[in-house]
C-alpha cells in the first residue's frame, strides 16, 4: 500500500514562488509514476506534472510549462512541485498522486492519492 502526504501549500503573492513536498511510503517504486494534480470546486481534477521514479522522463500541462518543475529525491523518498511565477489562476488544491507505469504523460488512473494542500495566489 502507497501512502502519500503532501505539504508546502500556502498563500503567496502573484510572482512568487511555492515547493510542494510529497512523502511517500509503502512498497518500492521503480515501477512507478508520480503526478501532481490540482483542483478547483466544480471544476475537474487536471494533472499539472507527472515524473517517472526510476528515470528522468516528466510531464507538463501547457500552463505550467517553464515555471514549473517536477522532480524527486529517492533517498528520501519525496517528490518535488517546484512552482515559480506562480498566478492567481494556479490556485487550487494540489495533489500528490501515484500509479504503476512507465509513461508519465499516458492518461492512466492514478491509484493511490495524497489528502491534497492547498496553494492560493494572491493578485
Amino acid at each position: 500500500q502507497v501512502q502519500l502526504v503532501e505539504s508546502g501549500g500556502g498563500l503567496v503573492q502573484a510572482g512568487g514562488s511555492l515547493t510542494l513536498s510529497c512523502a511517500v511510503s509503502g512498497p518500492t517504486l521503480s515501477n512507478y509514476v508520480m503526478g501532481w494534480f490540482r483542483q478547483v470546486p466544480g471544476k475537474e481534477r487536471e494533472l499539472v506534472a507527472a515524473i517517472t521514479w526510476s528515470s528522468i522522463s516528466t510531464f507538463y500541462t501547457d500552463s505550467v510549462k517553464g515555471r514549473f518543475t517536477i522532480s524527486r529525491d529517492n533517498a528520501k523518498n519525496t517528490v518535488y512541485l517546484q512552482m515559480n511565477s506562480l498566478k492567481p489562476e494556479d490556485t487550487a488544491n494540489y495533489y500528490c498522486a501515484a500509479r504503476r507505469g512507465t509513461r508519465p504523460a499516458a492518461t492512466v488512473p492514478y491509484a493511490y492519492w495524497g489528502q491534497g494542500t492547498q496553494v492560493t495566489v494572491s493578485s
